[in-house]
């Protein structure tokens, strides 16, 4: 497996990356030089066994899942008596679970047909894994797209957040 992982990072890459448990667990994550690498090398570590890659249904095939499901809960729940003219707001309650229910039915039709990293490779004839490296590639860029993304809320966060502070204690309040 260390092979592989080397193999799908840029040359050196997997040496150059490797990070102490401690230095981990001190950095600091509202630093602008935090270093996401660690985190993308120990999921390329982990790829062969957790990646899979699943079917998804867009477009006109959710319309169309949706649609079906809102029609279904709107006869069912008729059937019981519950109609928009006797529940005037039950248009937003069909809708959501009519979502609910798509999505339910792609989640369990998607996991029903995973591939893994190594079966996609096989299937587009990747001998080189220039997959893993875009992977590598796209995750590192994702990961600090997202830490980018919350250092900027930081700011803001203590006021946001006043509501989950833990209450004052009987005698200091007032």
């Amino acid at each position: 497996m260390a092979q592989k992982i080397g193999a799908a990072l840029p040359a050196g890459r997997a040496e150059e990356t490797k990070v102490s448990e401690k230095k981990r667990r001190t950095r600091n994550p509202a630093a602008s030089t935090w270093n996401e690498d660690d985190a993308v090398d120990q999921l390329m570590r982990l790829m062969s066994r957790d990646l899979v890659f699943t079917m998804t249904f867009l477009g006109e095939s959710q319309h169309r899942m949706q649609r079906h499901f809102e029609t279904f809960i709107t006869d069912a729940l008729a059937a019981a008596g519950v109609t928009q003219e006797t529940h005037p707001m039950i248009r937003l309650f069909i809708e959501r679970h009519a979502a609910l229910l798509r999505e339910f039915v792609f989640a369990g039709v998607a996991l029903s047909r995973q591939f893994g990293i190594g079966e996609i490779e096989r299937l587009i004839g990747d001998a080189s894994s220039l997959l893993r490296i875009d992977i590598w590639d796209q995750l590192r860029s994702h990961i600090e797209m997202a830490e980018t993304r919350f250092r900027a809320q930081l700011p803001d966060l203590p006021r946001q957040l006043a509501d989950f502070e833990a209450p004052a204690p009987p005698e200091a309040r007032p």
